[in-house]
This record gives structure tokens, sequence and C-alpha cells, in this order.
């Protein structure tokens, strides 16, 4: 019996930090060390951090990151252990994205990655080349600091594995594992045993099963044993590395680390039978006949043993149940940790959140709730780094510590209620229970003052005093006097998140919060510049319909219950008067609702459809439910509003990324913000193939009209809204 023991770790790296991720690193192997392992993979890229984006084009990132794995390879860390550590390394005047081996202080073997991941959110092609060349390995010359500390002048580098007197050992980097024809195919053929996979994923809702049952697939056809490392936490950016780190046997899993966690450092280690998988891919005859004429892959040999014989103490870990998170809980636990790391590395004193008792901004002050909840948690558990950092963040002073996620709100978290003579009572009344059960500092705003202030500077400006439709407004009118309201609440978030630590006697400043979905970005459903405008937001690439589950969800497992009233309540922006027969609605105002925009959304994005694929997709979808001229219409509409308002996703909040048709235009969804939004072309296509549908009768008329508050909307950033079958317009926070 072969028996290997070998580490895999979830990371929270912080792209650039070398001194932080540097210490990461040496605390995974001196964990693995302590558990017995002969084997420890990091995540991919770990000294450097994944998320380091154009930095990678800098010399000085590869010469810190060499400067790093020098100190690594001085020390003892390596003795008796092979590390694989991510890093860039420069070859010949190529940039690769690069694991290197090491044991016992020397470099066995460089493996640059060989298929680069490059759409959705990663971008590696613009900062590495793929190494193309799958049957050789080639000598590469150490950096000739690093040759004069370890004693080597080179070290194998390419496509090949590495082979011990008792196992064989290859690398696969995060996408090629995806890739048709991965590389653990052939070298499985070659003998390869143990795969380590450093891998950068990011979190996206139900997600996870992708990655896990393509690491049981691979491991159930052509058996083997696969580590799986992963980074967690945020790293910079929009987005939050998951971790699940895991180890998989012969299709089973055998260990599995934490998806969502505050900790810095997660090792997981378990022991695999080897003689298991040799005779599990034996007993398979297509496997054996396919092994029987591979290519042979280059190989590194090194005179040693990873593994141990057979011992009564010691026994290979038996397989585990997969743990995947409903969506209700991702949503809770992937935001929460992204806000704690944002919160801790930015020196900001906590968050400022404008709180509307609606769904959205009630979903995000639940988030911050749950980050609360987290952090009392780990403090109990006795996480020394989470309790400093809380330490350091709540201002803490004279031996006291946080007692509870209530009394930890309270010193790091402001909600304001911003009203107007257009807020309800009901509203007002859900903002402070809610602030009551999560412990947050809450105050109440009226914003009336202020807004006759500008509308009387208006009227001395220009003679003319602006009404709201209800009151026989036009309908620029209308919109100019939402906006107003809208954007004067940006003004007085970022002004009391600057000040309100200074009139508490605190240092630092606070993040002020967003609170608009990815439904509402999507369809532009939003003022530019209001209080959608903040510093980040945890719920922008979160669909309306996810986050009323969550907060059906959050009322039970948060233990917040004013939140049931909140998700059943009809969603408003609340910025038009209230009157006996009128009360302004979010899907009333759109001409869509919330389920249509998702459902126009996944097809925009996942599925690329035009407009006139979108006609064809959803006369199938919507077969008996609406007639074809009616898709028309809809999709229409849809896609002119789409392209009048995408000018505002160029100023969109970054937003933590959760969903697969988020609109972010920064580097998710790249698309112009200048839009002939009448589409002609493809509109006519549209009424061509209707009329055929009809048997020649006419088509729909194309919704294309732009009116003055259209107008509006693409010279001064609202949301000029004209509602099917009405003409009333009206925006949205």
């Amino acid at each position: 019996m072969r028996l290997l023991a070998l580490s895999t770790c979830n990371l929270n790296q912080w792209a650039m930090d070398f001194d932080n991720n540097l210490r990461n690193i040496k605390a995974s192997i001196s964990s693995a060390k302590e558990a017995g392992a002969t084997i420890r993979i990091g995540p991919e890229l770990e000294i450097t951090g994944y998320g380091c984006e154009d930095h990678f084009l800098e010399q000085d990132t590869v010469t810190h990151a060499w400067e790093c794995l020098k100190d690594l390879l001085s020390g003892d860390w390596t003795d008796n252990i092979l590390c694989s550590i991510g890093m860039p390394i420069i070859h010949e005047s190529v940039r690769y994205n690069c694991q290197i081996f090491c044991l016992d202080r020397k470099i066995i073997m460089i493996r640059p990655k060989v298929c680069l991941a490059n759409d959705g959110n990663y971008r590696e092609l613009r900062w590495f080349s793929a190494w193309k060349f799958k049957d050789r390995l080639v000598d590469f010359q150490l950096p000739s600091d690093i040759s004069e500390a370890i004693s080597q002048i080179s070290a194998p580098f390419g496509f090949g594995y590495i082979q011990f007197h008792d196992t064989a050992v290859a690398a696969e980097t995060c996408e090629e594992l995806f890739v048709a024809g991965a590389p653990h195919v052939g070298l499985s053929y070659n003998g390869v045993e143990v795969f380590m996979n450093a891998s950068g994923s990011h979190h996206q809702l139900r997600k996870l099963n992708i990655r896990i049952d393509a690491i049981k697939s691979a491991t159930s056809l052509c058996g083997g044993v696969y580590m799986y490392s992963n980074h967690q936490g945020c790293d910079g950016g929009r987005l939050y590395y998951d971790g699940c780190c895991f180890v998989a046997v012969n299709g089973d899993v055998v260990a599995q680390g934490s998806q969502f966690s505050l900790k810095e450092i997660e090792v997981l280690t378990a022991v695999a039978d080897l003689d298991a998988v040799s005779s599990y891919r034996a007993s398979v005859s297509s496997f054996r006949e396919c092994a029987s004429h591979e290519s042979k892959v280059p190989v590194v040999k090194v005179p040693r043993k990873l593994c141990q014989s057979f011992q009564l103490c010691t026994f290979p870990t038996l397989p585990v149940k997969i743990k995947y998170h409903r969506p209700e809980e991702e949503i809770a636990f992937g935001p929460s940790c992204w806000l704690w790391d944002y919160l801790r590395r930015s020196g900001a004193s906590g968050f400022l959140l404008p709180l509307s008792g609606g769904a959205d901004s009630s979903a995000v002050a639940a988030i911050v709730g749950c980050m609360c909840q987290l952090v009392i948690k780990d403090i109990e558990n006795g996480d020394e780094q989470v309790k400093a950092d809380a330490l350091r963040v709540g201002n803490y002073k004279n031996g006291e510590f946080p007692s509870s996620s209530k009394e930890f709100a309270k010193r790091i978290f402001y909600t304001v209620y911003m009203g107007t003579e257009n807020s309800s009572d009901a509203t007002r009344a859900r903002a402070k229970k809610l602030a009551e059960e999560i412990g947050s500092w809450h105050l109440d705003v009226n914003l009336d003052a202020v807004i006759s202030a500008l509308l009387s500077l208006f009227q001395t400006l220009t003679g003319r005093r602006p009404r709201y439709k209800v009151d026989g407004g036009s309908n620029a009118e209308n919109l100019a006097l939402q906006n107003i309201q809208a954007r004067i609440r940006m003004v007085l978030a970022f002004m009391m998140a600057s000040l309100m630590p200074w009139v508490n006697n605190k240092s630092g400043f606070y993040l002020v919060l967003g609170s608009s979905n990815v439904d509402e970005a999507l369809r532009g459903y939003l003022t530019k510049y209001d209080c959608s405008s903040a510093d980040i937001n945890p719920i922008g690439s979160i669909s309306k319909k996810d986050l009323r589950s969550f907060l059906r969800w959050a009322t039970v497992q948060l233990n917040y219950p004013s939140l049931a009233e909140i998700e059943a309540a009809p969603p408003t922006a609340e910025l038009e008067p209230i009157r006996s027969n009128y009360s302004q609605l979010d899907e009333v105002d759109m001409g869509m609702t919330y389920e249509e925009l998702s459902v126009y959304g996944r097809l925009r994005k996942i599925f690329r459809c035009g407009p006139v694929s979108m006609f064809q997709n959803l006369c199938h979808k919507w077969y008996g439910k609406f007639t074809p001229s009616e898709v028309a219409e809809k999709v229409k509409y849809f896609f002119k509003y789409y392209s009048i308002n995408r000018h505002k996703m160029t100023v969109l909040t970054p937003s933590y990324h959760a969903e697969s048709y988020s609109p972010e235009d920064n580097r998710f969804d790249l698309r112009q913000f200048l839009y002939n939004s009448r589409w002609p072309y493809q509109f006519r296509k549209i009424d061509e193939l209707v009329r055929r549908i009809n048997g020649g009768e006419s088509a729909v008329p194309s919704v294309v009209r732009r009116d003055e508050a259209e107008t509006a909307s693409l010279q001064g950033g609202g949301l000029g809204v004209i509602a099917a079958g009405s003409s009333n317009p009206s925006v949205g926070l």
C-alpha cells in the first residue's frame, strides 16, 4: 500500500501585497507539514495575487515574485515537502502564468499554463501567453540572485510531469481542467497519479457544482488523485474568490474546505491510497488500451519517495458528502465576506447605507448584519486575525472587544432614512425596525427643505417652477423633480460618510453602500448619480427574484423578522406624490416585470441573443402565454430602453460579481454605450417575422418614438420611462 499525505488550501491573498501573500504561503506550508503532508499546493499566482491585472505588465511584479520565492527557498519551508507555488515568469521575453514545483530548497520544474482563461471576468491573454509546446521541456536560466541563493543554475521549463520513485505528479492549472482534451487525460495515460490544480476561481451563484463535477468526472474517467486549491476573499476588485479547496480520489470527494470564510488561511489534508488508483485504472479495459499507445510526455525524474507504506495508524481518507450552499446562503455569505475584506483593507471605519425600507436597501442592510454575525462567530471560535481587525475597525480601546453582532454593528454601521413628502410612513417604520434588529446607528432625515431650496433657486433663475405629472406637469418636469430627490440623497450620503466619524469623535471615514440590483441596471431603472452611486455595492449583480428569496431566508436564518413585511411590499421608488387614485410602482414604471427582466438579461448575455434571436426564442418560451405580436412589442420595448440607458453602466458603482448576466461595463459585459435606440434594421426583421407568422397581418408598430422625457434621459442621465399602455413617465432610484 502506497499512502500519500497531501495538503491543499484556501488563501486570502491581496493583489500586490507581497508581505501578506508570502506570510499566508508560509503559514499554509507550516500547517501542511504539521499534518504530515509531503505535497502542498496553493492557489494560482499566489505570490502576487490573482487580480493584479495590468500590474502583471510591470517588470517589478515579476521581480518581487522572484524575491519572495527566494525567501521561501532560502529557508526550510520546502524541506521534505513538494510545494507548488504560483507566480508569473518571463521566459525569452514572454510572460507566462506558472506553477513552480519546489522541493528541498530546489526548483524541480516550472510548469507554464497551456490554456488561458479569457472570457467573462478573465483577461489572462492581456498579460500572459499560453505555452504552446506540449512535447518538450526546455532549460530555464534562473535569475542570478536566485541561482546564487539556492546553488542551482537552471530548471526544466515547459509541459511535463515529475516522476518520483513511488508515484508521478503533474500540474493542471484552473482553466485547463475545463477545456476539451484537458491535460489530465494524456497525463493519466502516461502514468501520472496525482494532479495539482492551482486555481483562481471566483464566486458566481449556482456555479460551484460545475467545478466539483468537472473534477469528479476527471478522476472517475481516468482515475487518480486530484488536489484543488483556490483563493478565498476579495483580493482588491469586484470578484470574491470562493475557496472550496478539495481533494478527489477516483471520482469521490474525500475532503472539502469552506466556500465562504473570514479566515486568512485554511489548509485541508487528506491521505490517499495510490495503489487504489493503479488498481482502478487497470480494471478499465478502455483506459488500458488508450494508455498502451499514448504519446509520451516529457518527464523530470526525482530520486526520492513521497509515500509511506502500510501503517495501522494511518488510514486513507474516506469519501465525504459534498456541501453545497443554497442560493440564499450564497447571497448572505459571499457578499458578507467580500464586504469584510474590503472594510478591513480599505482603512475605513465602517459603512453608511441609505436605507429606504424597500427590498434592495434592506437586503444590503441584512448582508452587513450577516457580516457582523460572522465576525462575532469567528471571534468566539478563537480567530485572532478577525479579532484584531474587528478591534481596529470598531475603534475598541482599553481591553474592550465586540460582545455581540448588534453591539459591533452599532460601531461600524450607519443607516439613514432619507425621506421626502413623497415617502410613506410604512417604509419609514420598516427601515427603523430593521435597523433596530441589526443594531445599526439609524438616522431619519427629511430632505424637503433642501429640495425646496433648489426649486426656489431654479425658479429665481428661470421664472418657472416644475410640477409633478399628477399635478399637471409635463414628462420633463416629472422626471426632473424625481431626479432632484434621488441626487440629493447621494450628496447627503457621501457628506455623512465623511463627517459622521468626526461627529462621534472617531477617526477615519465610512464607505457608502449602494443598493441597485442587476435587473434595474440592465433596464437602466436608476438615476445616474443618485444613491445607487456609492463606493461599493454588494447586490449590484444579484437579481430581484433572488434578493426576495434571500429576504425570506434571512427573516428566519438571520433573525430579522421585519424582512418578511419588507419582502411582501410591492417595490416602489416613492419619488412621486401619493394620491388616492395613484401610487408609484416599479414594475408599472418600467413597463415590464422583474421576472421578465431576468429572462431578457439571460438571453442577452448568457445565450448571446440580439433583438431578432431573442424574439424567436421568446416566441417558443412564451408560446400560449403571449402572441407573437405581443412578444415582438416586449422585445422592442426592452431593447429600446436597454440601449437608451446603457450609458449609465459606465458609472455603475463597483459591485460584487454574482450573476452570469450582469451588464457591468468595466470588464464583464463590454459593449458600446451610444446606440441607435430605434434598432431600425433589427426591428424591421422582427416585423417581417411577425407578418410571416400572422399570415400577412400587419406587424405591431415599432416602439421607437423618443419624446422629451427620453431625450432628458440621454442628456441628463435620468430615466425617462413610459409604461406599456401608459403615458406616465417616472424615474427609479
